[in-house]
């Protein structure tokens, strides 16, 4: 029998699901539920209990991990849950839920007896099935020990920003750091179409900025996916890129911040979407360039 906590994960989407894996490969017991069920089963193969619903997903959990599409489907799934859940129990909430909804999750797990943890992750699709995620967290430092096995297993360092989930410190983190990856790759899909307009060899521009300050490995590999055509699946789809960019803008104007480029990043991604690419890798947002639609 295995020390390690039981964990169930809620949401076995691109990053739910290598979370999944990697718990059930550490040997901890892992139940996993899914609004689509199809999406869940594969897990089965690991060993992960496949649940029918968020009340049985949860029931015997030591810690439940929910890495839903937002706060609001977090906080709708945690209410389905509720009567299975154990007082007690550690809610690791990795979702990026954005400031405001952290407050009412929080709450939520104060009314149910849960020990709340804001653990928003860092990575994408490769860096996930990798169990090498960088996670963030807020929590109270004397039961930190009680979900430690479960950060190794889905990432390769852990981050902690505060004692208290409820104030958000993780997500605040987040939502910065996704900023700054949104505006990237934004720029980069721009930079590209600008090329081509202008009949410049994107080759050039790389080979000029190589090994110097302005030179980004991310660049390069989400430029690659453009120019191969590989944009499905996602490494973090353009949907997902454009709610979080609407969170951060969110964020900035509670603050009494003008967030310019933030606001044209996120209706950059909105327009991708509408043009076919939401469920595209974020780098799609490079068709957004083409007023006319996609410019394959």
């Amino acid at each position: 029998m295995t020390e390690k906590p039981a964990v169930t994960v809620l949401g076995t989407g691109i990053m739910g699901a290598a979370m999944a894996r990697n718990l059930a490969r550490a040997g901890h017991s892992v139940t996993a539920w899914n609004r689509s069920r199809a999406k869940a089963e594969p897990l089965a193969a690991d060993g992960v209990r496949i649940a029918d619903t968020p009340e049985d997903a949860v029931r015997g959990a030591d810690t439940v991990l929910t890495m839903l599409y937002d706060g609001p489907a977090a906080l709708d799934v945690m209410r389905r849950a509720a009567p299975g859940l154990r007082p007690g129990a550690a809610w690791v909430q990795s979702a990026t839920a954005g400031i405001d909804a952290i407050g009412e999750l929080a709450d939520f797990a104060r009314a149910h007896g849960l020990v709340f943890f804001d653990a928003p992750v860092l990575g994408t699709k490769e860096p996930a099935e990798a169990g090498r995620l960088l996670v963030l967290a807020a929590g109270p430092t004397k039961v930190r020990d009680a979900v430690t096995s479960v950060f190794d297993a889905i990432g390769s360092r852990t981050v902690w920003t505060g004692e208290d989930g409820a104030a958000g410190s993780a997500t605040r983190l987040k939502l910065v750091a996704n900023s700054w990856l949104i505006a990237a790759t934004n720029a980069l899909g721009e930079i590209l179409a600008l090329a081509g307009a202008l009949e410049v060899d994107p080759d050039r521009f790389f080979d000029a900025i190589s090994g110097g300050p302005l030179d980004m490995g991310y660049l390069h590999a989400k430029a690659k996916l453009i120019r191969d055509g590989a944009l499905s699946p996602p490494q973090f789809a353009v949907a997902t890129a454009a709610k979080d960019a609407r969170l951060i803008v969110e964020a900035g104007t509670r603050h009494g911040l003008r967030r310019d480029v933030a606001e044209a990043g996120a209706g950059r991604l909105e327009r991708a979407a509408r043009q076919g690419h939401g469920d595209e890798d974020m780098a799609a947002s490079y068709y957004a360039s083409f007023d006319g639609g996609p410019s394959r």
